[in-house]
C-alpha cells in the first residue's frame, strides 16, 4: 500500500515538471542552479503533503471523534461482543505518525526532483 502511494506521488511530481519544463529551461538558461530550480519542486511537494495531511487528519480526527461521543458505527454484540467499535485517541501516536509520513512522503519525492538536474535548458526551452 505504501508502495502504490509513493509511486502515485512520484508521478504526480514528474507531471508537475513535465508541466514547467519550459520554466526550468527558463530558470537555468537565467543562470540558475539544479539545487535552486529543486527546491522549487520540493516545496512544492511539502505544501501539497502538508495539505494532504491537514485534511487527512481533520477527516479522520472528526469521524474518530464521531465514532466515540456519538457510537455511529454500531456492531452486532452477538458477534463481537460488544456493541460499538471502541476508539482510543493517543496524541502522540498521531503526531508521530503524522511526522513518519510526511518525512517519507518528503524522502519518496526527492527521487523524481533529480530529474531537474538532467534538463537542458536548450531542449527545456523549445519542449513543447
Amino acid at each position: 500500500m505504501i508502495l502504490v502511494a509513493g509511486i502515485n506521488m512520484i508521478t504526480a511530481l514528474l507531471v508537475l515538471i513535465l508541466e514547467r519544463t519550459k520554466m526550468i529551461g527558463i530558470l537555468k538558461a537565467l543562470g540558475s542552479n539544479d539545487w535552486s530550480v529543486r527546491k522549487i519542486f520540493i516545496y512544492n511537494a511539502t505544501y501539497l503533503i502538508g495539505v494532504g495531511l491537514f485534511w487527512g487528519n481533520v477527516i479522520g480526527l472528526g469521524l474518530l471523534l464521531a465514532q466515540k461521543y456519538f457510537k455511529l458505527f454500531p456492531l452486532d454484540p452477538d458477534t463481537y461482543y460488544v456493541t460499538e467499535a471502541p476508539v482510543h485517541l493517543d496524541l502522540g501516536i498521531i503526531l508521530l505518525l503524522n511526522a513518519g509520513t510526511f518525512l517519507l512522503c518528503l524522502l519518496m519525492l526527492l527521487i523524481p526532483s533529480y530529474i531537474i538536474a538532467k534538463i537542458s535548458p536548450v531542449k527545456a526551452i523549445r519542449f513543447k
